[in-house]
């Protein structure tokens, strides 16, 4: 008899149904994939993984005997804030496919402000017909804050189109062909000296509110922000100060404290501001479905359980 495991979600009811339609064809022959509603009693207590997005944190308490949870996305902080640090261990979503969706994601928002089309966008409303200067690459430095998988693939593929890179972290790292810098001093440089600033880190209680006041003053005149991050990182009213009286000229968000933005935030009318609604690197569920067939897969035939959440580092 084949093992169960609960699929516990509180996301949309258009994911859920598309996570409940391609789990079960990527365990077939490893698991019984159901709904957390659908357990019986006896399969809650004989749980001993779980496939999460979004849990109710209730829901989890009701599988006893769980050894660890396979999250279905890259960020783990709120299940982090939610799960008992007794509690199951959290194995995040680690999908080759997110770095390449997320470069392309800084790729594309990077050529959006490096082409004008703010600007340009503006215009138009005006019916103002007026070309402006267009520079190279090569004139432009992309700075890149944070240089995990996804910041590091980042770096990489902005540095192959032929823009000026820096990397910076909060530990020393290396990158082929990658200028990289970290700590306090690293991070006012980088700040200083990039055309565009883009936010890769995890959120954690080193990363909350890394970018205030101090920090946006610092940054070069005329400069443009991407937060494809989490909202917290970013001081809103520090933010706001910035594009209001300088240095910043843009800013790109698709993350934000409370998701959705709410009607009344002042981001969505800002003529500086660019909303998006948290799709810079969406998990593709084909390819993510098979990484969670393989990781559970493995425990079931031998015990391994993949690298879980170091909850100190909050990543």
């Amino acid at each position: 008899m084949r093992p169960v495991v609960p699929f516990v979600s509180s996301a949309s009811p258009d994911e859920r149904q598309a996570w409940r339609e391609a789990l079960p064809q990527a365990l077939d022959g490893i698991a019984d994939v159901k709904p957390f509603e659908d357990l019986t009693d006896d399969e809650r207590t004989a749980a001993r993984v779980a496939i999460v997005a979004n849990p109710d944190p209730a829901n989890v308490a009701a599988l006893p005997n769980l050894i660890w949870v396979q999250s279905l996305w890259a960020g783990v902080e709120r299940l982090m804030g939610e799960l008992p640090a007794d509690g199951p261990k959290i194995v995040r979503l680690t999908d080759p496919q997110m770095a390449e969706t997320m470069s392309e994601a800084v790729l594309a928002w990077t050529l959006y402000l490096h082409r004008g089309m703010p600007r340009y966008v503006a215009q138009q409303r005006q019916k103002i017909w007026q070309d402006h200067e267009l520079k190279r690459p090569q004139e432009r430095t992309v700075g890149i804050l944070g240089l995990g998988k996804l910041g590091a693939a980042a770096a990489l593929r902005m540095k192959a189109n032929s823009f000026n890179v820096l990397g910076w972290s909060r530990t020393e790292k290396s990158i082929d062909g990658i200028a990289c810098r970290h700590g306090r001093d690293g991070l006012l440089e980088v700040l200083g000296k990039s055309d565009f600033i883009v936010l890769l880190m995890p959120l954690t209680d080193e990363t909350r509110g890394l970018l205030g006041r101090g920090e946006l003053s610092a940054c070069k005149k005329g400069s443009s922000i991407i937060n494809f991050a989490r909202g917290p990182i970013i001081d809103k009213a520090a933010l706001l100060d910035a594009l209001d009286q300088g240095p910043l000229g843009h800013a790109v968000l698709d993350v934000f404290d409370v998701e959705p933005l709410p009607p009344s935030s002042r981001l969505w009318d800002h003529a500086k501001v660019t909303v998006l609604p948290h799709i810079s690197a969406p998990t593709i569920i084909s390819t993510a479905s098979g990484i969670v067939a393989g990781n559970i897969g493995r425990y079931f035939e031998d015990g391994t359980i993949p690298p879980a959440v170091d909850r100190d580092r909050g990543y």
